[in-house]
């Protein structure tokens, strides 16, 4: 069968299209089931994004080609010129348009494999993107040649052209989230988006400000403070400038293609070991926020010494082999600007009061002023620990009634049920504002929440720990001793 012609894009093709999250969710759903555990995951997640690009060029398309017909163009004239790259997000070959790539089952490995290489090719920003998995090893065997078939007539039974970005993102973040406990145990992180909501409710960005996450995974802290900015802001947010560097290359893949999901364009993700080789050594940022590995091996003095810039971002000293907590933390001390610098870090627990080096750095962060606030998570947010993890805020410039403090927040009591995953706990929405407003005001709560001054946290050997300061009040059972003993006493054999 030959090439689909443009000329069937022409005409009214957009009706009922106009897709619920409900819908996006079952077909994903659908797409899961038949994968289960034996494929991985990020092949949905490709084929969903290049038929989201490639249904947006026909519309794209149809839109150019109305407008010429309008601008007194010929049909033919109109077809040239609505192909033209200008009218397009993306740079499609004809050929290799989803319904071009359908139309032969058996050369669809290879025809897929094709297409995405040639879009990486024409299409800079997609490069080690599209390009980042291998149709035709992943169907060397029948089973998984079976498999991509059915999820590419899966995908074709609906246009997502019409989609919004925000119904299409939270699709592309419910995969995410469905495979977070299985990808956990091969050592992949998933930040749950509520803790990423009450970080950045708390840094609270702004248009015209630059976020940067040095760790940024599928770009979900990205992805959020931009949400944050479009609901406070509206069409603002397109002033909002994001970027992120990342070390696993699949997981970059995921991150770009998830920003673009999202109809985020004005991004700047790069690929690299951060803590060796920061991508972005010229830029200082307004607010610095990331998830990174806990306690990750391997980046003692003599490793970090081999990387760029390491006089300047680790002053405060090297962090153990066996933790690069400190590590991380320093890296955004240092790339958060001076003016008006504010930094959030999911982190483990333990980096607030183990000793010894960690503890040297602690001690001059401490000195210098620059934490701002602890806030204890409760146990079971995380699919890959059941640990509570922390957040620690930092700031540059603190204002006037919150230097020589911190406030200590201690939110392990902050949360529910988790709604799908029986293990797991969740903060809920009112957990968040609680927490967030108990930040910006800088309120004290008995048993919540506790401004501490600096020198008494130096009489604690600078040990951090938040339940040291804020411990909450157990509800005490009052027994009535006398009538508990009589119940004893007197009651029958």
């Amino acid at each position: 069968m030959g090439i689909k012609s443009l000329n069937s894009f022409t005409g009214d093709k957009t009706k009922g299209y106009n897709l619920t999250r409900g819908d996006i969710e079952s077909i994903l759903k659908k797409a899961a089931d038949l994968i289960r555990t034996r494929v991985d995951y990020k092949f949905i997640l490709i084929l969903l994004f290049l038929k989201r690009i490639s249904d947006k060029w026909e519309m794209e398309y149809q839109q150019a080609y109305e407008e010429a017909i309008k601008d007194g163009l010929s049909e033919e004239e109109a077809r040239q010129e609505a192909k033209h790259q200008d009218w397009h997000t993306f740079n499609l070959p004809e050929e290799f348009l989803w319904e071009n790539i359908r139309k032969n089952v058996a050369t669809l490995p290879e025809t897929l494999s094709k297409a995405l290489k040639k879009i990486a090719e024409l299409n800079p920003d997609l490069q080690n993107v599209v390009d980042s998995v291998d149709f035709i090893q992943f169907t060397s065997n029948r089973e998984n040649l079976e498999i991509l078939r059915q999820l590419i007539e899966l995908f074709s039974e609906k246009k997502l052209s019409h989609v919004s970005p925000d119904i299409l993102g939270d699709a592309y973040e419910w995969v995410l989230r469905y495979f977070a406990p299985q990808k956990a145990k091969e050592g992949e992180v998933y930040t749950p988006r509520e803790v990423i909501k009450l970080m950045v409710e708390i840094l609270d960005p702004k248009p015209g400000e630059a976020v940067y996450d040095p760790a940024c995974g599928s770009g979900g802290m990205l992805i959020v403070s931009y949400d944050h900015v479009k609901e406070k802001f509206g069409e603002e947010a397109e002033k909002l400038f994001l970027y992120g560097q990342e070390a696993n290359l699949t997981t970059y893949a995921l991150c770009k293609m998830n920003l673009y999901i999202h109809d985020i364009m004005n991004h700047n993700i790069a690929h690299g070991d951060t803590l060796l080789f920061p991508k972005f050594k010229e830029e200082k940022f307004d607010i610095c926020i990331t998830n990174p590995p806990w306690n990750q091996d391997g980046y003692d003095e003599a490793t970090l010494k081999k990387g760029e810039l390491w006089k300047q971002r680790f002053k405060y000293g090297f962090p153990p082999k066996q933790s690069a907590d400190w590590a991380w933390i320093q890296h955004m001390i240092y790339f958060a600007n001076d003016e008006n610098g504010r930094i959030g870090i999911v982190i483990d627990n333990g980096c607030l009061f183990r000793g010894g080096k960690e503890k040297a750095i602690r001690r001059m962060i401490i000195e210098e002023d620059l934490i701002d606030c602890v806030i204890l998570l409760p146990e079971k947010l995380f699919y890959n620990t059941g640990a509570p993890g922390a957040i620690i805020i930092f700031n540059k410039n603190k204002p006037e009634e919150r230097k020589g403090k911190i406030l200590f927040i201690n939110a392990s009591q902050e949360y529910e049920q988790h709604p799908e995953v029986r293990k797991l706990n969740r903060l809920g929405e009112e957990h968040i504002k609680k927490i967030a407003q108990a930040y910006h005001n800088f309120t004290e709560t008995e048993g919540f929440s506790r401004a501490v001054p600096i020198d008494e946290i130096k009489e604690n050997d600078y040990n951090l720990n938040v339940t040291l300061y804020v411990f909450p009040e157990e509800e005490i059972e009052e027994i009535d001793i006398t009538k508990e003993w009589e119940e004893v006493t007197f009651s029958p054999p």
